[in-house]
């Protein structure tokens, strides 16, 4: 659920001023813990490193981004796989068909 008009967008104060400290396009990296801070117009060109929770994800701002969250281009949790038979099943199928295919 977005803020109220009257309240704005939330913009972390700290995060514009370590923004300030550094020229557009610059490659290094800017450290932040606020997931929830919106992506301002003066934030494009940067890359965040956006905390997940147990490490720093690089993030490059685009103008496509603009008006969206931090948090949402950092992921928290991993997919890893739905384990079982039919699961084991599937996958020797799909490597039998790769291994054919790079034999012919």
């Amino acid at each position: 659920m977005s803020r109220s008009l009257k309240k704005g967008p939330y913009i972390d104060e700290k995060l514009l001023k370590k923004i300030s400290k550094f020229k557009k396009g610059d490659k290094t990296i800017i450290k932040t813990w606020s997931r929830s801070a919106i992506i301002t117009p003066e934030m494009v060109g940067f890359i965040f490193g956006v905390h997940n929770g147990k490490e720093h994800i690089p993030v490059q701002i685009v103008e496509d981004m603009v008006g969206h969250k931090l948090g949402e281009f950092a992921p928290t949790t991993k997919f890893v796989r739905h384990g079982g038979k039919m699961q084991r099943g599937l996958e020797t199928k799909t490597k039998d068909k790769e291994v054919a295919e790079v034999k012919k």
